[in-house]
């Protein structure tokens, strides 16, 4: 892993403050007094690299642990997330759920170091234009929503993710079906006598072999954002990734991964096979098969521990908690909001009057 302990502190150049990562400028800004450093990651120490899942799984050296910086890890009471940020920071609030319910988290040993990371692209600015005018576009939304789901609660968290390489080899046998078509005569309700094509299948014994490589399977390490939104988000390019270093972090919190590198690896597996049964039902000839059995093999498998950009706005509406994501590299967004009663009520109400007209003018 590359040795960037130098980087744990971004000094502004001209005042002294710490500088923060400006994803508008994609530089270091120093938020007082507004001066813009590039900086340089070491090329050569730098280079991302797969690790070996067999290796890791059995042990991990501790070289390639912890986050090269000094942290504070905390864990909210509430929705359970765990946090890591500066330890100069106070007054911090859950970013997952907003509450105030934080106490310091301990780990048996340090977490895997992430190899590599997005940087933020999306600036906060437009993430909260963007942001009001997906609020716009929910119909069903109740009306008050704009004003009590403030967006100046927006906040940018880095999200673990785990990606998963693998070679697969997927023999397969099954049952092919043919279809072939009789006509047979019958009596309609009348007692005349009419024909129809009768449809059969024909089965047949079939097999292949399926041959893929899975390349950057997404698996993400996080129990603060709804995984269903986040596949709403991906993908996370990671063709696009850079080499982790702390001065991406500057300004923001990050999510410490709590599915674990076994369990994201089962995760993976899983992910894979259900891809596979669906190249090998794509290969069984005829019209239709049954009976698909696979045996799937996997090698070479590595894995990367990334940490992705999220813009994440939390809010309360009638005791329930809602989330709104927005990937801070692509700007796709998806969220959650509070469906109004009457509202539904007006377009069910609507629906009727409708079908009701339709019967009439039949009728």
């Amino acid at each position: 892993m590359p040795d960037i302990s130098a980087l744990q502190k971004h000094p502004c150049a001209a005042c002294g403050a710490q500088a923060e990562w400006n994803p508008a400028k994609q530089l270091l800004v120093c938020r007082f007094c507004g001066t813009a450093a590039p900086f340089k990651v070491d090329a050569v120490s730098g280079a991302i690299q797969e690790i070996d899942l067999v290796r890791a799984l059995r042990e991990l050296p501790d070289e390639e642990r912890g986050w090269q910086t000094t942290k504070r890890t905390v864990q909210c009471q509430s929705c359970k997330a765990v946090s890591v940020f500066d330890p100069e920071r106070v007054g911090q609030n859950c970013d997952f759920c907003g509450s105030p319910a934080l106490v310091d988290y301990q780990e048996i040993k340090a977490p895997i170091r992430p190899q590599s990371l997005l940087p933020f692209k999306v600036a906060e600015g437009a993430v909260r234009e963007q942001i009001r005018g997906w609020y716009a576009s929910k119909w069903l939304a109740p009306g008050s929503l704009k004003t009590r789901a403030m967006v100046d609660r927006v906040r940018g968290v880095y999200i673990p993710y785990w990606t998963f390489d693998a070679h697969a080899d997927c023999p397969w046998e099954a049952e092919a079906g043919h279809y072939y078509y009789t006509t047979e005569t019958y009596r309609d309700d009348q007692g005349r006598m009419q024909t129809r094509q009768v449809r059969h299948v024909r089965w047949e014994p079939a097999s292949g072999e399926v041959h893929h490589f899975f390349d950057d399977q997404p698996v993400p390490g996080t129990r603060g954002v709804s995984h269903a939104l986040l596949g709403q988000v991906e993908p996370f390019p990671t063709p696009e990734l850079v080499p982790y270093d702390t001065a991406y972090l500057s300004g923001f919190v990050v999510e410490h991964y709590q599915i674990v590198l076994f369990d994201a690896a089962e995760r993976s597996q899983e992910a894979m096979i259900r891809a596979l049964n669906e190249m090998c039902a794509a290969q069984v000839p005829g019209d239709t098969y049954r009976n698909l059995q696979m045996h799937p093999t996997f090698s070479g498998r590595t894995f990367k521990h990334i940490l992705v950009p999220v813009w994440l706005l939390t809010y309360n509406y009638s005791s329930r908690v809602f989330q709104v994501v927005v990937n801070g590299y692509t700007g796709r967004i998806a969220g959650e909001y509070p469906k109004s009663f009457w509202k539904i009520a007006l377009l069910v109400l609507l629906a009727i009057v409708v079908l009701l007209i339709i019967l009439w003018s039949r009728n």
